[in-house]
């Protein structure tokens, strides 16, 4: 029994010294040169004052793998401490807990127990000082530091030592040991095991509340543990949840309205007069348009397109221009919002005066040891390493040429999709031609030409999207390591913007083709434009218009990247860890200890958090750069967010090792990214509603042009299609079924477009009505960017990003902390007098270091 309890735990042999981090290795005689690294290592990290403790082969499950288990003692984490200047408490808070909110009750069933919400009691902190420990609330030394803060400051020194000796080189790191084999896996302990409570009872078993509050799919209805995710992993992975979970609940208010607009198009199906008139056999059926490509396609009956002139109207429609309105003040919202959360974190997780300062004093050991040459820090007057500048330029250069590179590389894919949908057009046109699609029971009058080019080009997309998408990743990582960042918020930036860039370019490349670039430069029959000057014809939108091929385009590249990212973070880790899940429940506790379960689960990987990050910010593209043309895409996205949350805590608590604490006060240069994309989505929607939309041809033809003078929109589709004369056609362009009985008889043929008719004297050059058109549309733009950034920048100026409440606790914090800071020096001073027994004191008082002992006496008076 004791053997098995010391198996289950997450101390050493004695039972008192806590594991803070394990490595892991398997002896290889026959490399003697690891075997020295390993041994002078371990060395060093004994003098640093860690302690060690080592776990033989024979007792491993495998019987080949060692295990070093090591503890942190209390000097060295109030050492190191005091050099990171982690803030700890000092006294319980005096402020009042927040206002009751009106009929909180109604939140009842998804709010979580107060004990898993707020594990801890609120505090004022104040950065530690190992001199003036007793000014803390110092409890108990073996329980003051929580494990994340413990694991942390571990990590620090296990990435500083040497693994040399100093007359050999600067190498160093637990990294390059990693890299280089010495120890096969680094990692902090979980404290129990996710699906039972630990049997110790000094272990605090947060994993198992996590799991059993959080990370179970059926506790999607709850809210998260915001406060204990980040005591048992850190600020950095809380920050996240806490930013993915506010971006889930806005989601709910953009996918409540989208519905609503979409359930409009649904609702007035029946009042769409245009598509009413393209049905009919009185006018689509006696309409015969021009062929959609040179010489395999043939004329064809307007009213072949009634299906897709209904699918149309459920997306474009008034309601379409309300949405795109209303997604720009979103947007904003939802930005302002979360920096008032984000700030309300910061004070409470004790980050308000955690500055990126901090951070640029921790250099990244691969710097440190890459960079040879040293400098004197002109703030710390130190000698640090630093690149010379033509290296830096050096590097700098490579990496941007390849990030070009790698983004013509898309560009060229795009054309090439292109391409084949330009020659995939004529073969499905020649194939339908005699429309065998209609023997197919319910979805066979719908699948047209068009709708087969589009989602079949659109699937060969999102294939060389997501192939792209893995070759890229490694190419990113390996380019910003050549790069040689200083620090770790420096190296995040750079892989950021790369991978952004090529991230942006790859998934809504396609989308902006059909959007702003799809069927505007055609011509018109007898003079059609040829892609680069060859053959093949610029590529016509459907006949229900551009914004529905747009509406494919998105539907089809979101949810595929939704699914397959599901599929990618579920499914697969689960599949690979079902083995090592089913051998931990199997075997005896006393066979299979703790760390030899948390070896063999996955490793968080330094980038995990990155990726999420990036998948995020793409959806959010989704759903604000296109959103006019598939109003219920922030519905998907928010589907998709109820299941992400719970897969990647599910992931985080079951299936990755407990990742190293990190401290981080916001999300980084994603809120800049997400700040730009909220800017440049007003402006993208409202082109798609002026240029990608029928909106504004109709709204002009109703106010303008219809005959009657009625507000109606009888008479559209006659007057938004031109004339042309067949006998025009030249011989590379001519239809080869022209010579078909059916039409013989046929002299003219119909296309989309504002032009003269054959015989006028301007003969086929746009007419006063296309630029009245296009006035109308530029005159949109303007006027909805011009009123949606007024609402933005009012919204952004009204709300405050700091909210008051939040204001007056830091003032007093910091206005504690000094008389706290004055009350203790006094009090010390007047200990430190009375011991000295009217001696001269010989100890400088730290807030009066320059006055003579009896002025500091006056003064305590």
């Amino acid at each position: 029994l004791f053997f098995s309890h010391l198996k289950d735990s997450v101390f050493f042999r004695d039972g008192m010294r806590r594991i803070d981090f394990v490595l892991s290795y398997v002896d290889d005689k026959d490399c003697e040169k690891k075997q020295e690294r390993r041994r002078i290592y371990e060395d060093n990290l004994k003098n640093a004052g860690l302690e060690l403790e080592t776990e033989d082969k024979s007792e491993s499950e495998d019987g080949k793998t060692y295990f070093v288990k090591i503890h942190a003692p209390w000097e060295v984490l109030a050492t190191y401490a005091d050099v990171l200047k982690i803030k700890v408490p000092f006294r319980v808070t005096d402020m009042p807990d927040d206002q009751e909110i009106p009929m909180n009750w109604l939140s009842t069933p998804f709010r979580l127990p107060k004990n898993i919400m707020n594990p801890e009691p609120d505090y004022f902190t104040a950065p530690f000082s190992k001199s003036k420990a007793d000014f803390f609330l110092i409890d108990n030394q073996d329980t003051f530091f929580p494990p994340s803060t413990r694991n942390r400051i571990v990590y620090y020194i296990l990435s500083r030592c040497l693994y040399v000796s100093e007359n050999c080189g600067d190498k160093k790191g637990i990294k390059r040991l990693l890299n280089n084999g010495s120890y096969t896996s680094a990692f902090p302990l979980h404290d129990s095991r996710y699906w039972i409570r630990s049997k110790d009872v000094n272990c605090e078993s947060e994993r198992y509340d996590l799991y059993k509050h959080w990370a179970r799919f059926f506790c999607f209805f709850k809210e998260q543990p915001i406060n204990r995710i980040r005591k048992y992993y850190g600020e950095k992975i809380g920050i996240y949840f806490a930013w993915l979970g506010f971006y889930t609940e806005m989601l709910l208010f953009a996918a409540v309205v989208g519905a609503i607009c979409f359930l409009y198009g649904f609702l007035t199906y029946d009042d769409n007069e245009w598509s009413k008139e393209i049905c009919s056999d009185e006018i689509g059926g006696k309409i015969v348009m021009c062929p959609l490509c040179d010489k395999k396609c043939s004329y064809w009956k307007l009213n072949t397109t009634c299906n897709s002139s209904w699918q149309s109207h459920l997306f474009d429609n008034v309601a379409t221009v309300f949405f795109a309105i209303f997604m720009g003040i979103w947007v904003t919202l939802f930005l302002e919002f979360w920096k008032r959360r984000q700030a309300r974190l910061e004070y409470e997780w004790d980050l308000v005066d955690f500055e990126e300062e901090q951070q640029q004093l921790q250099l990244r050991p691969e710097y440190e040891t890459r960079c040879t040459k040293s400098k004197e820090n002109p703030i710390t007057k130190e000698l640090e390493p630093y690149l010379p500048i033509t290296s830096k330029c050096a590097r700098s250069c490579l990496s941007g040429a390849t990030v070009l590179l790698w983004i013509s590389l898309i560009i060229a894919c795009i054309i090439g999709v292109i391409a084949y949908r330009l020659a995939v057009y004529a073969a499905f046109a020649s194939i339908m031609k005699d429309s065998p699609t209609n023997q197919l029971e319910v979805v066979g009058p719908y699948i047209t030409p068009q709708l087969a080019t589009s989602v079949t080009a659109s699937c060969i997309n999102f294939v060389i999207i997501m192939i792209l998408n893995l070759m890229y990743e490694k190419v990113a990582v390996w380019i910003t390591d050549m790069e040689i960042p200083k620090t770790h918020l420096e190296y995040e930036n750079k892989l950021t913007v790369k991978m952004f860039l090529f991230q942006f370019v790859n998934y809504y490349s396609s989308c902006f083709y059909v959007a702003f670039f799809k069927g505007k430069f055609v011509g018109y029959p007898g003079k059609y434009a040829y892609m680069f000057g060859g053959n093949l014809r610029n590529e016509e939108c459907d006949p229900g218009g551009c914004l529905i091929e747009l509406t494919t385009q998105l539907v089809i590249v979101m949810t595929g990247k939704q699914v397959w990212g599901n599929i990618q973070e579920a499914l697969l880790p689960w599949v690979m860890n079902w083995w090592g899940s089913r051998k931990a429940r199997s075997h005896p506790e006393s066979l299979y200890s703790r760390w030899e379960q948390d070896h063999d689960l996955q490793s968080f990987g330094q980038l995990g958090l990155f990726y999420e990050y990036l998948e995020m910010v793409i959806q959010f593209g989704f759903i604000t750069l296109f959103v006019a043309s598939f109003p219920l895409a922030p519905l998907l996205a928010l589907f998709n967010n109820i299941i992400e949350i719970r897969v990647d805590a599910w992931k985080l608590t079951t299936q990755f090792r407990r990742p190293v604490a990190a401290k981080a006060h916001s999300i980084g240069a994603w809120e800049e990214i997400l700040n730009g994309m909220a800017v440049l989505s007003v402006v993208t929607n409202a082109f798609i509603v002026a240029f990608t939309s029928d909106m504004m041809p109709r709204l002009v033809y109703m106010y303008a042009y219809q005959p009657q003078g009625q507000m109606n929109m009888k008479g559209y589709i006659n007057n938004s299609l031109s004339v042309f004369n067949v006998s025009e056609f030249e011989d590379s362009s001519r239809p080869e079924e022209a010579e078909n009985p059916m039409w013989f008889n046929i002299t003219t043929c119909r296309y989309r477009d504002y032009r003269y008719p054959p015989g006028h004297e301007k003969q086929y050059f746009h007419t006063m009505q296309f630029w009245h058109i296009l006035a109308a549309k530029l005159a949109f733009i303007i006027i909805m960017e011009h009123v949606v950034f007024l609402v933005k920048y009012f919204v952004a100026w009204l709300i405050p990003d700091v909210p008051s409440d939040v204001r007056a606790r830091v003032k007093r914090e910091r206005f504690l902390v000094q008389e706290y800071l004055h009350d203790y020096e006094v009090n010390k001073l007047k200990i430190q007098l009375s011991q000295q027994d009217n001696k001269e004191c010989t100890c400088t008082p730290m807030i009066y270091p320059t006055l003579p002992k009896h002025e500091v006496l006056s003064e305590v008076l």
